[in-house]
């Protein structure tokens, strides 16, 4: 069996201490940065690995963070991953990342090998009906948690999303503007903060113009493409023949466009439709998608920069912390025309 490199092996090769080689291999600044590298080089060529477990044996912290969301396929939880690995990255700590699908016992096993590991921290978006005490397990072990995207009741933690209510009342105020009294709102779910803030937006825009709620122009449930492609046949078969929708997301919104369009109606034209999270497809989707930009890049970089700030003993307020929305305006909107 081929013997492993030891930090002494690189030392001797080099002329230099074994406490020089540990620091430039731990990024020190108290090591010039030209000498780094070429210890980094050395150590590389002798083919040494660090040697995580025993690093955490001796600093208490394992540099691994753990991260946690409802589906990664849903494209606003990778822009939030992307920003969270970016924050990560620049203090070189590892995340390992896990999707719960709102199943609280995967989400819970999640934590506690995570725990086992000797994990740092948690970013998390919980799971639909997360008690407070799976989260205070965490606390109470030494790894702080952070949420993202969805607030958790009972849980004071600190909390990084978009203001959902403003956000959907931005959409809603929009199409109220361009004449249109039967708005529908599809997606959705009163199960978690964001389904009852968005919906709550939307209601609160309707109200202050002055236009009457009507439960049976909530279509609630889709959070998908393909969920927003079935409801549009439900969509078009209300009596109230709405000229327009607000969407629960994006996704939703262009796979509801696509099912108007299969019925051969014209999204944008016949029929108005925004969207939410102006993820990238909005833009490039046919027509363009007006949508609300939900900050989740934000949200993922003050998540994780807040974790590594508790981590070095200091951090901001517990609560929420809310980005605040803005309006993309493109071409899946226009003023009312009596639906065909």
């Amino acid at each position: 069996m081929a013997q492993k490199i030891k930090l002494s092996t690189i030392a001797e090769t080099l002329g230099i201490s074994t406490a020089t080689v540990s620091l430039a291999l731990r990024d020190s600044p108290l090591v010039a940065s030209a000498t780094r590298e070429k210890i980094k080089e050395q150590a590389r060529a002798l083919g040494y690995i660090y040697n995580r477990r025993a690093a955490s044996l001796r600093t208490s912290r394992s540099g691994i963070i753990g991260v946690v969301v409802h589906d990664i396929m849903n494209p606003f939880y990778g822009e939030i991953l992307k920003a969270i690995e970016s924050e990560l990255d620049r203090s070189r700590q590892t995340f390992i990342l896990s999707n719960h699908y709102d199943s609280v016992e995967k989400q819970r096993t999640f934590i506690e090998t995570l725990l086992q590991l000797g994990g740092d921290g948690v970013i998390m978006s919980p799971a639909i009906g997360t008690p407070p005490e799976d989260m205070q397990l965490a606390e109470d072990n030494g790894m702080p948690a952070i949420l993202v995207a969805r607030s958790m009741e009972g849980s004071a933690l600190p909390t990084y999303r978009g203001d959902d209510s403003y956000g959907i009342s931005l959409a809603t105020n929009h199409l109220i503007g361009l004449g249109h009294r039967s708005i529908a709102m599809i997606g959705g779910t009163d199960q978690t903060s964001t389904g009852r803030d968005r919906y709550q937006g939307y209601v609160n825009a309707l109200r202050k113009a002055g236009i009457d709620v009507d439960p049976g122009l909530r279509i609630p449930g889709p959070r998908s493409m393909q969920g927003g492609f079935e409801a549009a046949v439900h969509f078009l078969s209300l009596p109230q023949k709405p000229t327009a929708a607000v969407c629960w997301n994006d996704l939703v919104a262009i796979g509801l466009m696509n099912g108007i369009a299969r019925a051969g109606l014209v999204p944008g034209n016949d029929i108005s439709v925004t969207g939410y999270d102006d993820l990238e497809e909005a833009s490039i989707s046919t027509p363009a998608l007006t949508t609300v930009w939900n900050g989740q890049a934000e949200v993922g970089r003050l998540a994780a920069r807040a974790l590594l700030d508790r981590l070095a003993g200091s951090h901001e307020p517990d609560g929420i912390h809310l980005i605040k929305p803005e309006m993309r305006i493109r071409q899946s909107t226009s003023p009312y025309r009596p639906r065909p």
